[in-house]
């Protein structure tokens, strides 16, 4: 076995080696190495390792956000105009058809293909080894899948998601296509995101009529690339509830310069009656409405409510916002109809709540698809260290000792991964056990809570330490409960 070295960060009470398992991949500068089962070395990369930022004008990126001017130069001579390094194929992967007369960016059938991907395919139910989440990354065995059906070699061909029709939805799935690709490992010059949706590129880019068509084309079945062959190991992109319990303040405040920016990218106050709504956002002031019948409401202590909403902008098929106007929103300078939590009180948030310089972004939602366009505008544009809380409140709102509607606790009182407490939660508790519907609880002692992180490294050939090993320091709040101690997380992430 071979333990993986972490390096300082600045948050002092979290350092020392993960007590149960496994590799933590933290928001720290730099790399981290490690021992392939051939023997070879990896280098493991970091949230800030992984950021890059935009050019002002996004028509001048090659990778990241991209528009249709750059779309189309591509398309009228692939050969000719692809980017540097890139040797294989484009293939565009649309997470919907587009409206009317724009369903499909034109594929040529030789060296530009475009796909209708399902909703299914972007996401994956797993296991975290206390319980099972939906919508998580998808295994490297469904990697492979899709990769194998859309004959796709991410090591090689340019890869370009779009929206297809325009809207938010559509705008977070091209998000989890982004995600799942830099996840596994495919460099961030070989993965693209097309800003806006088909109509909306064909009547205001240079992309006409004559670039879209009826019809795109046919899955082959014919790929046979593995993720498990791409050198780079992007993890650190993916927040544990583990990583979370070790990130979060002991209060429900926003902690200046404490290298950690919590952004909660749902929506407050919306009616559950609104259909656009009603399975993803929160309203903090609603004790009658929990979000996937869960057994609490509320967020990570020290979150900051930002509406991903204010990242794009719905009136322009669904683009990004310019990169000045999201650097702004973020930092507080602008208004941006935002909330922070203080005391359990919603407080508007301004400069001295906003983004501090240095901060590690960890992008959540309720299911992580409103944090695809947040965690994307910080780690694709703004070049901030990101990373995703995957299971986010859907998983957060699940670890609780609240009882279900089948009459079970859904975790014991002495499990150290309960969320529903003050030292790590502001929440709600849905006192009607009728409406809490049971979860499929793992593990409620589990040792880890990164299976999903050891499994997709095991697929990638990394040795992983299992083994408990010494820390420097305890996190005694995570096992008031009666339990044992929750594993430190080194380096704040």
């Amino acid at each position: 076995m071979s333990m993986i070295f972490k390096e300082k960060c600045s948050r002092e009470a979290l350092i020392g080696m993960l007590g149960a398992a496994t590799m933590v991949l933290a928001g720290c500068t730099g790399t981290e190495n490690s021992v392939n089962t051939d023997g070879s070395t990896s280098t493991q990369a970091t949230a800030a390792s992984l950021a890059f930022e935009s050019a002002d004008n996004y028509d001048q990126n090659t990778f990241g956000l991209i528009t249709g001017p750059t779309l189309k130069s591509w398309i009228d001579s692939w050969s000719a105009s692809r980017p540097a390094g890139i040797t294989g194929k484009l293939v565009i992967l649309q997470s919907d058809p587009g409206e009317a007369g724009y369903e499909f960016i034109t594929p040529n059938g030789t060296d530009v293909f475009t796909y209708a991907v399902g909703s299914s395919e972007w996401v994956e139910s797993r296991s975290n080894g206390v319980m099972e989440t939906r919508s998580m990354v998808p295994s490297g065995r469904a990697m492979d899948t899709f990769l194998a059906k859309y004959n796709i070699d991410p090591a090689n061909d340019m890869i370009v998601c779009t929206q297809g029709k325009a809207g938010n939805f559509q705008a977070m799935k091209a998000g989890r296509c982004w995600y799942m690709f830099r996840y596994w490992g495919t460099a961030k010059e070989n993965i693209a995101v097309l800003s806006g949706g088909n109509q909306w590129n064909g009547d205001n880019t240079t992309l006409d009529g004559s670039y879209f068509s009826a019809t795109g084309s046919t899955p082959p079945n014919t790929g046979t690339a593995s993720v498990a062959d791409l050198p780079e190991i992007n993890f650190a992109l993916q927040a544990t509830v583990e990583d979370m319990l070790a990130v979060v303040p002991a209060q429900d405040i926003n902690l200046v310069n404490d290298g950690v920016f919590i952004w909660d990218a749902r929506s407050n106050n919306l009616p559950a009656s609104d259909p656009a709504s009603s399975a993803d956002e929160y309203s903090p002031d609603d004790d009658t409405d929990f979000r996937n019948n869960g057994s609490t409401q509320g967020h990570p202590n020290g979150a900051l409510m930002l509406s991903y909403g204010n990242i794009i902008d719905s009136t322009k098929g669904h683009t990004f916002k310019p990169k000045a106007e999201i650097h702004a929103y973020l930092n507080g300078e602008t208004d941006i109809n935002g909330f922070g939590f203080v005391d359990g009180t919603l407080q508007g948030v301004g400069s001295g709540m906003a983004y501090q310089q240095g901060d590690t972004v960890y992008s959540y939602c309720e299911t992580t698809y409103r944090a695809m366009i947040t965690g994307f505008a910080t780690g694709a544009i703004l070049g901030l260290p990101t990373r995703f809380y995957d299971g986010a409140m859907y998983e957060w709102h699940s670890l609780s000792n609240q009882v279900d509607s089948a009459g079970n606790n859904i975790l014991p009182f002495d499990s150290p991964w309960r969320t529903d407490k003050s030292s790590f939660s502001m929440f709600l508790t849905n006192t009607a056990p009728a409406n809490v519907d049971p979860r499929p609880i793992v593990n409620p002692y589990a040792e880890t809570a990164n299976a999903i992180i050891n499994e997709d490294l095991a697929y990638k050939g990394i040795i992983v330490n299992t083994a408990a090993s010494s820390s420097t320091t305890t996190d005694t709040t995570a096992s008031s409960g009666g339990g044992g101690t929750l594993p430190p997380n080194p380096c704040g992430g």
